[in-house]
């Protein structure tokens, strides 16, 4: 516990660089590496109408982590890791209304002990992307939807609290809205729905509110956090966070506003807009500011659920890390014309890719220390990171910028490093992804250090040595986190 009384998280003994207590580790998500969702008998999520239909790719057998946790965890403890990140699936545990899964439960807690057995912390995630079909695709923006998440969190912590210290609420709100209600990327498919999105934005921010509090009821030594994606757009990101932070920074409840305006000036000037796409992405996100006294926009048209469960939460602060999943900050850049070239073709869409993703080390590190000083005092962690490349129809294609995984581990990592060593109390960094899993509709975009070949071997699918890309990521992550745990800096020299 903090001097306050508010939890710390694991973090540095002596104030400066990667210390005895970070926590290097791989993260994933049970939706995406489980298997048996959607299909004839099987548990029911929201994702499964487009499944049934075919908008999107049947999820499967995924990487089979249901069956066969045993598998990642090895390779996972194999690679030097302290931590694992996985998530606890709501629609499994509770697959109907008013029935609980006892044995999936149970699943969940054997799986969690099979971590700490080796030397793995679990962090684990109530909430990534996925909630029981019975709900409706629509669930966000029923007025329930808070109390009915903090339920399903009171019912998961109890059983899994005993052997789980760290935790994340909601895995990127910030996305989860964005990709819900104005990308129409995830169920329900909605493009430019900004009232719904401010609605499902508050309501998420309110559950984890909830679920904060009956986290630290269960187990008051607990690290907490919600991890958005990293955005240089203030609306789309940082604001979410710093709803949560208002009351412990001193901020009045009747002073919300004015202070969100300035925090968004505060945001701008250490994270310039690049270029004029960049201002008139952000000029426009302004208008449409959740919270806040945006310019040219009403004040008291947008919900306040959110506001209200911060400042009557029975905690000060109701977040004891700053989580981060850093892959590309720059919203202009996600932005291109129909018909661009990119790995394997041209895409029809006017979104960049994920395999076109631009890698920026240095620009990690400038995100760490802005987020650290926007929030004093906090642990900061790097709760995803992550180079993607396509594989369509068993083909594997290199990435058009030529970079390549284990450039980007040493890269990524080492400017995590300098910022650990510059003062940033970074404390924590997680891989997305330990295996190439399902990528929300799609097995094209690969992600993880190690391949998974999905058209040979048994079940259709097998573990590979390598990464998609024929590289053996694995052995670099290795070595990067062997070396800077003996505090040799060397590992992170070019080879």
């Amino acid at each position: 516990m903090s001097s306050t009384g508010e939890p710390s998280g694991s973090g540095r003994s002596d104030g400066g660089g990667i210390g005895p207590g970070f926590l290097f580790g791989v993260a994933t998500a049970g939706f995406q590496v489980e298997g048996g969702y959607n299909g004839p008998g099987q548990v029911a999520n929201n994702w499964l109408a487009w499944e049934q239909v075919g908008r999107v790719e049947p999820s499967g057998d995924a990487v089979g982590f249901w069956d066969r946790p045993e598998e990642a965890l090895d390779r996972a403890a194999a690679l030097g890791c302290t931590s694992f990140r996985l998530s606890v699936e709501w629609a499994r545990v509770v697959p109907d209304a008013g029935e609980v899964d006892r044995a999936a439960l149970a699943r969940y807690r054997s799986i969690v002990d099979a971590c700490a057995a080796r030397g793995l912390a679990p962090l684990v995630t109530l909430h990534h992307f996925t909630h029981p079909a019975w709900l409706g695709e629509d669930f966000w923006l029923r007025p329930d939807a808070p109390d009915r998440f903090g339920a399903w969190a009171e019912l998961a912590v109890e059983t899994l609290a005993g052997a789980v210290r760290h935790w994340v609420t909601i895995n990127e709100i910030n996305s989860l809205a964005i990709g819900s209600w104005l990308l129409g990327m995830f169920p329900p498919g909605r493009v430019l729905s900004h009232r719904d999105m401010a609605l499902a934005t508050d309501h998420l921010l309110a559950a984890h509110v909830a679920a904060y509090a009956v986290i630290h009821r269960v187990r008051p030594d607990a690290v907490v956090t919600t991890n958005n994606a990293c955005l240089d757009v203030y609306e789309l990101d940082q604001l979410l966070t710093d709803v949560l932070l208002s009351r412990s920074l001193g901020v009045g409840q009747e002073d919300l506003g004015p202070w969100l305006t300035e925090r968004r000036r505060e945001h701008d000037a250490l994270r310039p807009a690049d270029g004029p796409a960049g201002v008139l992405v952000r000029r426009m996100s302004s208008r449409r500011a959740p919270y806040g006294a945006a310019p040219g926009r009403p004040t008291g048209r947008w919900p306040r659920r959110a506001v209200e469960a911060v400042y009557a939460s029975p905690h000060r602060r109701t977040l004891d890390v700053v989580g981060l999943d850093v892959y590309d900050p720059r919203v202009a850049d996600h932005i291109r014309l129909p018909g661009h070239r990119t790995a394997g073709g041209r895409t029809p869409g006017p979104t960049r890719p994920l395999w076109d993703d631009v890698p920026d080390p240095a620009g990690l590190g400038h995100l760490l220390r802005c987020r650290a000083s926007l929030a004093p005092g906090l642990p900061v962690w790097v709760v995803e990171n992550g180079l993607c490349n396509r594989v369509r129809n068993g083909r594997s294609y290199p990435r058009t910028d030529g970079w390549d995984r284990p450039r980007y581990l040493r890269e990524n990592i080492a400017a995590v490093v300098a910022a650990a060593d510059g003062g940033v109390p970074v404390t924590g960094y997680w891989h997305w992804s330990l295996v190439d899993n399902y990528e929300w509709g799609s097995y094209e975009p690969r992600f993880g250090l190690y391949g998974m070949d999905r058209h040979r071997g048994g079940g259709g699918v097998a573990w590979m040595e390598t990464d998609a890309m024929g590289d053996d990521s694995a052995g670099t992550f290795r070595g990067l986190v062997a070396g800077l745990s003996a505090d040799d800096r060397s590992v992170l020299d070019p080879d």
